[in-house]
């Protein structure tokens, strides 16, 4: 099968490459949900409906409605249309769906994911077409994409991903918390030795020895994601230029020790037995909205979810505490990216990418960053946001880390699901067995994957 995909995407290169439009743009004022907004609607001299596989669930996909919505109306007088279908499990990519959908000839015409390692691995391995032609046929232009942005973009130097937006990882910390435990919520911990310092002083255990607060779970929320800490850590997990995984760096080992000292001091089992009937984000039961953690680390995200769960709660985020070497005031990208799948025509192609030109527009994007603090993947268009404009200081934090030249999105290669899974495995096996060594441990896992890769 691997075969077919790759030799058809050999074929889909060519077409793209030979693809030559002539764009032209005018400014439409359309309804997105409840507003009226002015978008750019390109003509490039052809109409149709192509089909558009969308990973977006909840208030999020409420969200994805309004702008095909709108798009569709922006485009209806040039018969241009999208028929989107949602699609779980990261539209398909995380349960082979997508993969079957296209060997069978089945798959969308368009997608988005809201997983960008596994998406990377599809590029990789020859499942997405090829995009350079096409965007600059279209007039869009992805220079002035954030570089860390960009490692997610091109494969063996072919766009094939583009993101819609990004996102920051913070540590988010309870002020109400911290001075109850004698700490200064205006001076957050800015290393690790503080942050541990920190979780110490707010974590509260029973005269029975379990616990009703901790101040810290490293792996919970974002902490559970493969690389998010490790990179901020200072860790390269995948060395591009020498084409090989890297999990027994100093900063590596560093920060899988330090998971394992969190387990060793606090227990596993009862950190298991405590987070076990928490709510998960998106749920009044949330851990860091009850006040039973109090600091986590995830997403602009999460402020979204604070809004509507826990509006009273009164929370502060910081950038995320490094050790020596780590990657200061710096953060992962998390981006959910579009793709053409490999076997689209060429005509569907070029009506699916003007979708992803409209949605890179501010005006589209506003309720997106205005809602979920999510930022754009230009330093410029910040200044177009209500959120910058009116002053918000989280999302002058986000803009002040997006900016840091050592961001980007770690461990993508051809093996980047398969490495994310079994590094994710590994951290579960240290925090239950304390003895083992993570040294040792990540040099097997490193040369077994070597071995895949």
């Amino acid at each position: 099968m691997k075969k077919r995909i790759l030799t058809a995407a050999a074929v889909g290169c060519a077409l793209f490459l030979t693809t030559g439009l002539t764009a032209m743009a005018e400014t439409k004022t359309v309804h997105m949900g409840d507003r009226e907004i002015e978008v750019e609607v390109t003509d490039i001299g052809k109409s149709g409906t192509f089909t558009y596989w969308s990973a977006f669930t909840g208030d999020s996909a409420t969200w994805e409605q309004e702008r095909v919505d709108a798009f569709n109306e922006a485009y209806a007088d040039l018969g241009i249309s999208v028929d989107v279908q949602y699609v779980p499990d990261g539209a398909g990519i995380n349960n082979g769906k997508l993969l079957s959908a296209i060997a069978g000839g089945t798959a969308p015409d368009l997608l988005i994911t809201d997983n960008p390692t596994s998406a990377y691995q599809y590029a990789a391995e020859g499942c997405f077409a090829p995009l350079d032609g096409i965007l600059e046929d279209i007039e869009l232009d992805v220079s002035d994409f954030y570089d860390g942005c960009k490692d997610v973009m091109y494969y063996d130097g072919t766009c094939y991903l583009v993101p819609q937006d990004t996102n920051v990882i913070m540590l988010y910390y309870r002020p109400d918390l911290a001075a109850e435990a004698g700490l200064d919520p205006d001076n957050p911990p800015t290393n690790v030795e503080e942050l541990d310092a920190w979780a110490d002083a707010l974590t509260v255990q029973e005269d029975d020895g379990s616990y009703s607060r901790f101040g810290l779970i490293p792996w919970l929320d974002s902490g559970d994601d493969a690389f998010v800490l490790p990179f901020i850590f200072g860790a390269d997990p995948y060395l591009a230029d020498e084409g090989r995984i890297d999990l027994t760096s100093d900063q590596m080992v560093n920060y899988m020790t330090w998971i394992q000292s969190y387990a060793k001091k606090y227990d596993p089992e009862k950190i298991n037995a405590f987070t076990s009937g928490l709510g998960g984000m998106f749920s009044p039961d949330h851990a860091f909205m009850t006040g039973k953690v109090a600091m986590t680390f995830t997403g602009n995200w999460f402020t979204e979810a604070l809004r509507q769960y826990a509006p009273d709660v009164e929370y502060r985020v910081c950038p995320v505490p490094v050790p020596e070497g780590g990657r200061v005031k710096s953060s992962s990208f998390g981006c959910n990216v579009f793709a053409i799948p490999e076997g689209t025509s060429e005509e569907q192609a070029e009506l699916a990418a003007l979708y992803i030109k409209f949605c890179e527009q501010g005006s589209v994007n506003e309720d997106n960053f205005a809602q979920w603090r999510s930022i754009p993947v230009i330093d410029a268009a910040f200044d177009d946001v209500s959120l910058t404009k009116n002053g918000d200081e989280i999302y002058a934090l986000e803009r002040e880390i997006a900016a840091s030249p050592e961001n980007g999105i770690p461990a993508l290669c051809a093996v980047s699901a398969e490495l994310s899974t079994q590094f994710q495995n590994l951290r579960q096996t240290l925090i239950y067995n304390t003895d083992l060594d993570p040294a040792a441990e990540l040099k097997t896992l490193e040369d077994q994957m070597n071995a895949m890769l």
